[in-house]
């Protein structure tokens, strides 16, 4: 075993897939020369050299186009943006060429690639930076969305996307990569569309991904301590859901609390409080709850970022709620 931090994991990741499959490169801004813009891809361009680690102008939609034509002529390219904000520079490719190719050209063209970089919010770069892009590409058919929450699912789940024939999106924190974990030394996969149970609980299911889970897990180590036991279940991959591990847990616990850093309206949460509806009505003994971002831009101001953010403290009063 070895304890890496979640941005050594990713490397890891993708220099196996770089040696397992000649077809694997890497391409974004700054991921050669600079190291990548959260080092990443540190020491990868020395090692991989200028054909396999491409550093590329700042030109999104160009770079996307350029990686999606490759995925369709047989590459597997691992796309960095520095920002999942700054994919809406090239949300025509991903939307109406990479999830789209393969049904428009009758399944003739598949297209193996995968968008990878931090999602959500970071430490005071306000609203036009901080944009959770799970609920918005999430709405659109072809395209499979993964989130992890820790260090040895990200390494697993990146391989697996990696390897998946169909475009991938890989949504990181910024505020994660030097979280810590101790992982296998030997190559492991994690498998794309299964949720995890982080902590078993009896009295209700809480339901969340990415750096959410850790908030979560706090939220149910706090409440334990006043005879709570909370169920905490990482989604890890958001398409395809895994809605089976969440309706057991939730037939087993009667309650439902459902926690993401994006917003409430039309959000994750809305989707797997439905399926938990659809599946478990009778099984709930109070309405499913969620705690999302406030429905405001992201302030640059730290106070009112912290009171647009989810918190622990909203967490247990939001699982306080539902349980009385």
């Amino acid at each position: 075993m070895q304890t890496v931090e979640m941005r050594e994991a990713i490397r890891q990741a993708l220099d196996e897939e770089m040696q397992r499959d000649a077809a694997v490169f890497v391409l974004g801004e700054e991921v050669g020369e600079y190291n990548g813009a959260y080092k990443v891809t540190k020491g990868m361009l020395a090692k991989w050299g200028d054909q396999r680690i491409l550093d590329t102008p700042i030109s999104e939609l160009g770079f996307a186009g350029l990686a999606i034509g490759a995925a369709m002529t047989g590459l597997r390219p691992v796309v960095e943006f520095m920002s999942f904000n700054f994919s809406f520079v090239a949300i025509d490719q991903i939307i109406s060429n990479a999830i789209k190719m393969y049904y428009m050209s009758g399944n003739r063209f598949s297209v193996p690639i995968v968008f990878r970089g931090p999602n959500g919010a970071a430490a005071q770069v306000s609203s036009q930076h901080s944009h959770c892009v799970e609920a918005l590409y999430g709405n659109l058919p072809g395209l499979i969305i993964v989130a992890p929450s820790n260090p040895y699912d990200a390494k697993g789940l990146l391989k697996s996307a990696i390897r998946n024939n169909n475009p991938v999106l890989f949504l990181e924190s910024e505020l994660s990569y030097a979280d810590k974990m101790e992982i296998p030394t030997g190559e492991y996969l994690v498998p794309i569309g299964k949720a995890a149970v982080v902590r078993e609980g009896k009295h209700v299911t809480l339901v969340s991904h990415s750096r959410m889970v850790l908030l979560c897990k706090t939220a149910a180590e706090n409440l334990a301590k006043k005879g709570i036991q909370v169920e905490v279940i990482d989604l890890r991959t958001i398409k395809p859901l895994d809605i089976a591990t969440v309706a057991n847990s939730v037939r087993k616990t009667h309650h439902c609390v459902v926690v993401e850093e994006g917003h409430m309206f039309a959000g994750i949460c809305s989707e797997v409080g439905f399926e938990v509806m659809q599946h478990c009505f009778d099984d709930l003994d109070a309405p499913v709850m969620r705690v999302t971002q406030r429905e405001t831009p992201m302030p640059y101001s730290k106070p009112l970022e912290k009171e647009t953010m989810p918190t622990v403290q909203r967490i247990e009063q939001c699982i306080l709620d539902v349980l009385s």
